[in-house]
């Protein structure tokens, strides 16, 4: 009975934090940046979907990861509205989102092994330092550590 009534009533936002462990103002926050939605009651009490759980927690999976908000609303943005998403729409989601996360162990496994050298050569070596940008050559890949990320230095 009571299953029923939450499916038909949603949950409220106490519940949601009950459920997710995340406080109240983190899931008004999260509501805020569109990440989650809700709607009101006659009496005026905001209420959540059942799936609202399982987005929250992978909003909070998604930014122990190291993911922006902005990222993590854009790989929410292909489940539906409306309706509570399916595995299908669940295992789309996680498509994109395993491409990114790829792309982010590539890019930190390249920075590992290019830091080692780095950290261990103590610039006795400024030719082949990673670091070492003489008169800025490297602003033209952009900015920050340009050599580091994996830019070439030109000969």
């Amino acid at each position: 009975m009571k299953t029923n009534v939450l499916r038909k009533r949603g949950l409220s936002i106490g519940q949601l934090s009950e459920r997710t462990g995340l406080a109240v103002s983190a899931i008004r926050h999260y509501e805020s940046e569109g990440l989650v939605s809700s709607w009101r009651t006659e009496g005026g009490q905001r209420r959540f979907e059942r799936a609202d759980i399982r987005r929250l927690s992978f909003v909070m999976i998604s930014q122990e990861l190291g993911f922006s908000l902005a990222a993590i609303r854009a790989h929410l943005e292909g489940l539906p509205e409306g309706r509570t998403p399916d595995q299908g729409d669940w295992n789309r989601m996680a498509a994109g989102f395993r491409r990114d996360i790829d792309a982010r162990i590539e890019g930190l496994q390249a920075l590992r092994d290019r830091l080692d050298g780095c950290i261990g050569c103590g610039c006795l070596s400024l030719k082949r330092c990673a670091l070492y940008n003489p008169k800025d050559r490297a602003r033209r890949f952009g900015v920050g550590p340009r050599y580091l990320r994996g830019d070439a230095a030109a000969d």
